[in-house]
């Protein structure tokens, strides 16, 4: 299974400590170069958590070869989306794992099968990876990482978790 990550799903999984656990599946997974880019451009934990992911090769760093959908893309998107989407769509990915709602959008009309952070977090749940526990607590430590979701979604996610 190939799976194409963009940054912020990245972002907030090293903060809820979750990224090694996700990526420990046996699937390909991939970023692209702006991805790490950004994630790089300050030093931080979640650069430094990158790293030896990266060094394991657990994330492959991939350039799309589909220039032109990239540039008609990042007419809308930023680099690291529309790098995210080409590649998924070159890859012929099984998921593209974008929490952005317009590239969400955009990557799902172009055929793409979409999930987001809350998506791959229910997924480590329910294979009893990470504890949920009392869902109140997550979703304030989910708004304490700066998480945007509104609770009514977070509640039907987890609704049976």
């Amino acid at each position: 299974m190939k799976i194409v990550i963009n940054s912020s799903p990245i972002i907030f999984l090293v903060r809820l400590q979750a990224l090694e656990l996700f990526l420990n599946d046996n699937y390909k997974f991939y970023i692209t170069p702006s991805v790490v880019t950004e994630i790089n451009a300050k030093s931080d934990e979640i650069s430094r958590a990158l790293t030896p992911v990266l060094a394991a090769e657990k994330l492959i760093v991939q350039s799309t070869n589909l220039t032109s959908l990239f540039n008609r893309l990042h007419k809308s998107f930023g680099r690291g989306e529309s790098e995210t989407i080409a590649l998924a769509t070159e890859l012929q990915a099984d998921f593209v794992i974008l929490d952005d709602l317009a590239a969400r959008k955009m990557a799902t009309n172009l055929g793409l099968n979409v999930k987001g952070t809350l998506a791959i977090l229910k997924k480590l749940a329910v294979e009893g990876k990470i504890e949920i526990g009392n869902k109140d607590e997550f979703y304030q430590n989910l708004v304490n990482i700066k998480f945007r979701i509104s609770r009514s979604i977070f509640d039907a996610v987890f609704r049976d978790v």
